[in-house]
């Protein structure tokens, strides 16, 4: 453990030099010189604040995660990373790697929880592993480490060209991610924290079939949850699989991704889901999303006794770009919970949770219940600085972002109330994204 802490700190260090400085000139001139031998030291800072209408009395905001704190400030994600992209237009082996590191209250969400605290068919205390779960701060769980890529990647020169990584990776499903630069709306959906997988554990291949058709298939292990967020301690034996087809139209402005995994639990139970992403330009400027998810999984230990849990979700996103520097956006969603086993709320909670039952996260029960979720988002991005051709670049790549969000959850065959009592709630959010 020491040695990988010692790790950190320096490429802490490494990167805060590169991106963290009084001397504009070097702070520009730095990452150059890196990109010149073919390595890159980057990442982001991503902090905000967000009003529950309902001032809630646990101090949360239900079942919403990573936005998950009621009436106060949070530094979502210090990120930090050094990369060497492998040269995939190239026809000779080339050979790279990522690792990132992530400091912040979103930290507890991207961590490779893969293995859970009780045996989600037995409900037996389970062993977690220790990939990056326990690094620091585990009295809290506020703020955390985490450590969600860590691969090397190859391009191997045969046909169009394949590539190859191999580690710790973020998913390739879906359509919003964990990283705070590339979602329009600083909330995610429900979709994303309770229906898919953030990052996998294994060997991930991509190859392109042609300028329209591209796919993608996975090996996945370390992981008790059917291949979802595994690590690289326990688990090893038990693997997995992913596999994604990608297709964009001849001018671009259409596109498709459908993909999956398959897996099993500890006790070699299956557990499945699968992904529909289309995405279309009705308009140069007007961009629209539609995604659907299904999951499965069998004899889950459920309140009621052992079962197959089920769940479902459809999600929408339109946005438009007002000016060069000034966008608007919708979102809407219907998550279906048909067992009350995917959503829980306060999410964080349960997420600290260790084997013997004791949250690091406060004593606060969180609840769960058969349910449908309905949030409604309508949200701003603004880079107020974009048009400058001066200054420090962090300054001029400054997003800021401004969310309204409606929430309402439905329970199945009976009242249910997990916003702090309440059946739905109003969230108002301000936040900013400064990649450098």
């Amino acid at each position: 453990m020491n040695y990988r802490i010692n790790s950190l700190i320096v490429l802490a260090g490494l990167a805060a030099a590169a991106a963290i400085t009084t001397d504009h000139a070097a702070a520009n001139a730095m990452p150059e010189i890196f990109k010149r031998s073919g390595v890159e030291i980057g990442g982001w800072i991503n902090g905000g604040a967000t009003h529950n209408a309902n001032n809630p009395a646990d101090g949360f905001n239900g079942a919403v995660t990573f936005a998950d704190r009621a009436n106060r400030f949070q530094l979502n994600q210090l990120n930090l990373f050094i990369e060497r992209s492998v040269e995939s237009d190239s026809k000779h082996w080339s050979v790279g790697g990522r690792f990132d590191f992530m400091f912040g209250t979103d930290a507890i969400y991207t961590q490779a929880f893969g293995i859970s605290a009780f045996d989600e068919n037995t409900g037996e205390p389970s062993d977690r592993g220790n990939w990056d779960l326990n690094i620091c701060c585990k009295s809290t769980r506020t703020y955390g480490i985490a450590l969600p890529q860590a691969y090397l990647e190859t391009h191997v020169p045969v046909g169009n060209g394949l590539n190859i990584k191999a580690g710790h990776f973020y998913t390739p499903l879906g359509y919003e991610s964990v990283p705070a630069p590339d979602n329009f709306f600083y909330t995610r959906a429900y979709i994303l924290n309770s229906g898919e997988p953030f990052t996998h554990t294994g060997f991930l291949g991509t190859y392109a079939i042609n300028r329209n058709w591209t796919v993608r298939g996975a090996a996945t292990t370390g992981s008790a949850t059917g291949g979802w967020d595994g690590g690289f301690d326990k688990q090893l034996d038990n693997w997995g699989g992913l596999a994604h087809l990608l297709w964009d139209s001849d001018d671009q402005k259409t596109s498709m991704s459908l993909g999956g995994t398959y897996g099993q639990t500890a006790v070699g139970e299956p557990w499945m889901m699968y992904s529909v992403v289309l995405q279309r330009w009705l308009t140069p400027k007007l961009h629209a999303v539609l995604q659907h998810t299904n999951g499965w999984a069998a004899n889950i230990n459920l309140p009621e006794g052992i079962g197959n849990a089920a769940w479902h979700s459809i999600n929408s996103h339109l946005t438009y770009d007002l000016l060069q520097n000034l966008s608007i956006g919708i979102r809407a969603e219907r998550f279906h919970d048909r067992n009350g086993w995917r959503v829980f709320s306060p999410y964080r909670i349960l997420s600290a949770m260790n084997n013997k039952g004791v949250s690091y996260a406060g004593n606060i029960p969180f609840v769960s219940a058969p349910a449908d979720y309905y949030a409604v988002t309508v949200g701003m991005n603004w880079k107020p600085a974009m048009r400058w051709n001066k200054g420090w670049r962090p300054v001029r790549n400054l997003l800021i972002r401004k969310n309204i969000r409606y929430d309402r959850a439905d329970g199945i065959d009976m009242a249910f109330r997990p916003f702090d009592g309440k059946k739905d709630q109003f969230l108002f959010s301000l936040d900013a994204v400064i990649p450098f």
